[in-house]
């Protein structure tokens, strides 16, 4: 099972590849090989999967019914957001241009470990979604993890 922590900062060069940092490179499973699926998140930043995790999630989304409307949303939503990567030999993906445009990425981007995924921001974004209060992210902690 991969294991992703920590936050670091990365840079995408002008033909749209990130570098991933080498401690995220060293916790992708071996089962994955370089092939890896990026989907746009539910805030505005990239979510990156090994394929081992990414079957996790396709496996309940794809085997939601057909025939209920609601259903049908989320799996056009979900599947139109994925796309499969692979690492090159220097330990790059390219991440596609409409992907790039929905995480306003450009040179600079935060990646940080999820545990089972990665996420990818734009440095600005990273930070509206980030709790400044440590008495609110106490509460919260307390809220979720105190039961």
């Amino acid at each position: 099972m991969a294991f992703f922590t920590s936050e670091y900062e990365c840079k995408i060069d002008a033909k749209g590849r990130l570098a991933l940092p080498a401690k995220i490179k060293a916790s992708l499973p071996e089962t994955s090989g370089n092939e890896l699926v990026v989907r746009r998140g539910f805030e505005p930043c990239l979510i990156l999967y090994p394929m081992i995790e990414y079957k996790k999630i396709y496996s309940k989304i794809a085997g939601l019914s057909e025939f209920n409307e609601e259903y049908r949303k989320l799996q056009r939503n979900f599947f139109r957001g994925s796309s499969t990567v692979e690492l090159d030999n220097a330990g790059r993906l390219l991440i596609p241009k409409l992907m790039m445009g929905y995480a306003h990425l450009e040179k600079d981007a935060i990646v940080v470990g999820m545990g089972n995924k990665v996420e990818i921001w734009n440095p600005e974004q990273y930070n509206n979604h980030l709790i400044e209060d440590p008495d609110e992210f106490s509460k919260l902690a307390q809220k979720y993890l105190d039961e």
